[in-house]
């Protein structure tokens, strides 16, 4: 039976973990290898890692973190960042990560989604949607870390992006990004609508409730979190944590 995954997403500049607000403001917080065999004590049900300076400076994934990430991962593991080309797909898959998510390439070269599909499979194939409001008021997609607008639309990318072969969606909320008062349901209810596709919601949480507001919403979906699970309390004390099994068990009975 497919349950909702509770999902934490680490952010990687410069070799070091970072949380940002509103994709700027990066602040350190501490060693990902460190996190991520934290996360293997707390059984995770997923790992999110996106190295969120590789696009912006137009350079190759870090194959070397991405080996020692997939050698220490003890749960499924999504590396996303820099990744342009099928051969980069194939390559980071060989080193043991199962998903591989794009973002700005799939805006610009949509093309890679259905090539890297026929290649690695569809279930290897994430997209990532970073989304903000415009300044109308309407959800738009952006690229390159947020500096970049698009004028494409969520819900028109999202059927595009399924129809092209893409095995999954995360949908990545600019304006929530770190401020940890919610999940934009409104943006996530949207792309629901306009995709079957396996979807995971990234920006906002700020506390197991808001994950169990996502969860009791759409069911089957996938809770991605940030500063949720790598800060704690209102002074934002950096400290690995995710939820134990009977926490998360109520968190899944939300639905």
């Amino acid at each position: 039976m497919l349950r909702p995954r509770v999902i934490p997403c680490l952010l990687v500049k410069g070799g070091g973990l970072v949380k940002t607000v509103r994709f700027s403001k990066p602040k350190y917080v501490g060693d990902p290898i460190n996190a991520v065999r934290i996360f293997n004590e707390k059984e995770v049900d997923e790992l999110i890692v996106l190295d969120i300076d590789a696009t912006a400076e137009r350079r190759e994934p870090d194959y070397r973190m991405i080996r020692n990430l997939a050698a220490e991962c003890h749960m499924p593991l999504c590396y996303g960042g820099g990744v342009k080309t099928v051969e980069q797909f194939e390559k980071i898959v060989s080193l043991g990560v199962e998903k591989v998510a794009i973002s700005s390439a799939a805006i610009h070269t949509p093309e890679l989604v259905s090539n890297a599909a026929e290649i690695v499979g569809s279930q290897s194939v994430v997209v990532v949607m970073d989304v903000k409001k415009n300044l109308r008021g309407e959800y738009e997609l952006w690229s390159h870390s947020g500096t970049m607008a698009t004028g494409k639309v969520p819900a028109e990318f999202a059927k595009q992006m399924e129809e092209l072969g893409a095995g999954e969606i995360v949908v990545n909320s600019i304006d929530n990004d770190g401020v940890m008062k919610g999940y934009d349901l409104q943006l996530a209810r949207i792309v629901r609508q306009a995709s079957t596709l396996p979807l995971s919601i990234l920006g906002g949480a700020g506390t197991l409730k808001d994950v169990a507001a996502l969860i009791g919403k759409f069911g089957i979906v996938g809770a991605v979190a940030g500063s949720l699970f790598v800060f704690k309390g209102v002074y934002r004390a950096v400290l690995i944590n995710y939820p134990n099994r009977s926490e998360k068990d109520a968190l899944v009975g939300s639905r």
